[in-house]
C-alpha cells in the first residue's frame, strides 16, 4: 500500500539527492528509496562491517603504495566499464557519492571506447584521492592491456586534487608504470610475506645490531673467504641488467653507492664528478686495503683506472684517465696490421722492457698485464674461431702461448679443474724487482677473466717470487 505524505527538504539535502534524482530521471520517490537502501548498506547501526573513521584513515595510510588485488578490483569496478570512459566516470562518481567521501572524479579522453590519452582528475581529501587514483589507474591499465595498453605518464599532486595522465603504450611499460607510481611496496611485501621465516630474523638482526650487519652476494663472500679479490659485483649487474663493462661510468658510480651503502659494506659514499670519497668504520688496515682493492678492481673492470688513498676512516678514489690512455696506447702499439697472435706475443716481450715509461708503476702493472692477457686471448679467439671457452680450450691455448713467452709449463687434471704449473720463466728470471713477473701473472689472470668472466676461481698454490721452486695454480669453473 502506498501512502502519500507532504515533506519539506532543506537545500543541503536536496544537493545530496541530485545524483539519485538524475539516476531516476527526476522521480523523487525512487530517488528516496535508493538513498534509504544505500543508507542501510553503509549505516554502522545496520551494517556490522562499517568501521570507525580514524581506523579507516589509518588503513588508507597503511595500504599506501600497494596495489589492490585483481579479484578485489573486479568487485569494486565492473571490468566491462572499460568499454566506455563516460560510463566509467558516472559509475565511480555514483559510488563515491553513496560512500559520502567528499571525492569527485573527472575523466577526459580523446575516444570514449579506445582512448589513446586519458587525463584523470580527482578532488577531495589527500589520503582518499590518492587511494582512488590508484584504484582507477589500476583499472585503466589492467583492463587495457589486451586491447590498447595505457601507460601512466605522470602523477601530479595538489593540495586537494590529483591528476593522472595516461597514454597509449606497450604492455610492459604499462605494467611497469603501475609499480612506479602506485605499487612501490608491492614486490617488497610479497617477498616478505612469501618467506617470513627468512626475512623476520634478518630485519631483527639489522635492528638489534644498529644496522651493522653486512649483506653481500654468496659469490662475493666466497672470493673473500678464498682470499681473492672479487672480479665483479653481481648485485650491480643485476640492477643494471647488463655486465659491468657495459655500464656508463656515471651510472656505475651511483650503482656502486647504492649497493655498497644499502648492503652496509661501507657507511657512506660521496660522489663529486668522477671522484669517490668512501666513509667506513673498519678497524684494521688490512681490511681497509682489501676494500680499496675490491672497488679499484670493480672500476677497472669497467675500463676506468683510479688511484686510491686511505686514511683511518676514509678512502679517496681519484680517476686517472691519463694512465688508461697510456696503457691503451701501449696495447694499440702491440697490434700489427695482420693482428697475429705470434706477432703480438713477440711485441709483448719487447714491451715488457719498457714498463719504466709508464707512470704509477704499482697500479699500472696490474692493469697492463690484465689488458694484455685480454688482448692476446681476443686475437687467439679470432684466429681459432672460438665461440665459447672451456677449460680444455684454455689449456690448449696456453700450451701454444707459453713456449712463445719462453716459459716451460705443464697441465694436469684436478677433479673438475686444472692444475697449471710453470717450471721455468726465462723472461722473469732477470727481474730483480719482480715487476715483469707480476705483470705476467696479471696477464694470465686477464686471459682467464676474459675467457670465463667471473666464473673462474684461481687458487694460487706456489709462486717463484715468494721463494718457491715453481709457480702453481689450480683453476676451477663455478
Amino acid at each position: 500500500m502506498s501512502i502519500s505524505r507532504h515533506i519539506s527538504i532543506d537545500d543541503e539535502y536536496l544537493k545530496k539527492m541530485e545524483p539519485y534524482m538524475d539516476k531516476h530521471n527526476g522521480n523523487m520517490g525512487a530517488a528516496l528509496r535508493d538513498m534509504i537502501n544505500q543508507a542501510g548498506k553503509y549505516n554502522p547501526a545496520m551494517n556490522s562491517s562499517a568501521i570507525d573513521t580514524s581506523l579507516f584513515n589509518w588503513m588508507l595510510q597503511e595500504i599506501d603504495d600497494i596495489l589492490v588485488p585483481d579479484d578485489v578490483l573486479d568487485k569494486l569496478i565492473n571490468p566491462l566499464l572499460i568499454n566506455s570512459m563516460r560510463k566509467l566516470e558516472e559509475n565511480i562518481n555514483q559510488r563515491l557519492t553513496e560512500l559520502e567521501w567528499g571525492v569527485n572524479l573527472a575523466l577526459k579522453c580523446d575516444n570514449d571506447t579506445f582512448p589513446s590519452g586519458v587525463l584523470l582528475t580527482i578532488r577531495g581529501t589527500p589520503r582518499k584521492i590518492k587511494f582512488i587514483a590508484g584504484i582507477v589507474s589500476l583499472f585503466l591499465v589492467k583492463n587495457s592491456l589486451n586491447r590498447s595498453p595505457l601507460e601512466i605518464r605522470s602523477v601530479v599532486n595538489f593540495n586537494e586534487s590529483i591528476k593522472v595522465e595516461l597514454s597509449r603504450s606497450n604492455k610492459t611499460a604499462a605494467e611497469d608504470s603501475l609499480i612506479n607510481f602506485f605499487g612501490g611496496m608491492n614486490g617488497i611485501l610479497r617477498t616478505v610475506k612469501g618467506r617470513p621465516d627468512f626475512w623476520i630474523p634478518i630485519v631483527k638482526g639489522h635492528h638489534l645490531s644498529n644496522y651493522n650487519m653486512v649483506t653481500i652476494h654468496r659469490n662475493f663472500f666466497e672470493d673473500i673467504l678464498a682470499n681473492n679479490i672479487p672480479m665483479g659485483e653481481v648485485t650491480i649487474e643485476f640492477l643494471a641488467k647488463r655486465p659491468i663493462r657495459e655500464i656508463p661510468l656515471k651510472d656505475l658510480l651511483h650503482l656502486l653507492k647504492e649497493v655498497y651503502e644499502n648492503s652496509r659494506v661501507v657507511d657512506r659514499i660521496e660522489i663529486e664528478n668522477d671522484t669517490l670519497v668512501i666513509f667506513h668504520n673498519y678497524r684494521t688496515k688490512e681490511a681497509v686495503e682489501k676494500l680499496k682493492k675490491i672497488i679499484l678492481t670493480l672500476l677497472e673492470s669497467n675500463d676506468h683506472l683510479y688511484d686510491g688513498k686511505s686514511t683511518e676512516n676514509m678512502i679517496l678514489l681519484t680517476h686517472r684517465p691519463d694512465i688508461g690512455l697510456k696503457i691503451n696506447e701501449l696495447i694499440d702499439d702491440l697490434k700489427t696490421s695482420s693482428n697475429k697472435v705470434d706477432q703480438e706475443l713477440l711485441m709483448f716481450i719487447t714491451y715488457l722492457s719498457g714498463l719504466k715509461d709508464i707512470p704509477d708503476i704499482p697500479m699500472s702493472l696490474s692493469v697492463l698485464g690484465r689488458r694484455l692477457g685480454k688482448s692476446i686471448m681476443q686475437e687467439y679467439e679470432l684466429e681459432n674461431n672460438i665461440k665459447e671457452w672451456s677449460l680444455e680450450k684454455f689449456k690448449t691455448a696456453f700450451e701454444i702461448i707459453d713456449p712463445k713467452l719462453h716459459r716451460e709449463s705443464e697441465w694436469a687434471l684436478d677433479g673438475n679443474g686444472l692444475i697449471y704449473t710453470v717450471r721455468k720463466c726465462s723472461i722473469a728470471e732477470n727481474d730483480p724487482n719482480k715487476c715483469i713477473c707480476h705483470t705476467i701473472r696479471e696477464t694470465f689472470k686477464g686471459a682467464l677473466n676474459y675467457a670465463f668472466r667471473n666464473k673462474a676461481v684461481l687458487d694460487v698454490q706456489k709462486l717463484l717470487s715468494k721463494g718457491d721452486n715453481f709457480c702453481e695454480v689450480v683453476i676451477r669453473i663455478q
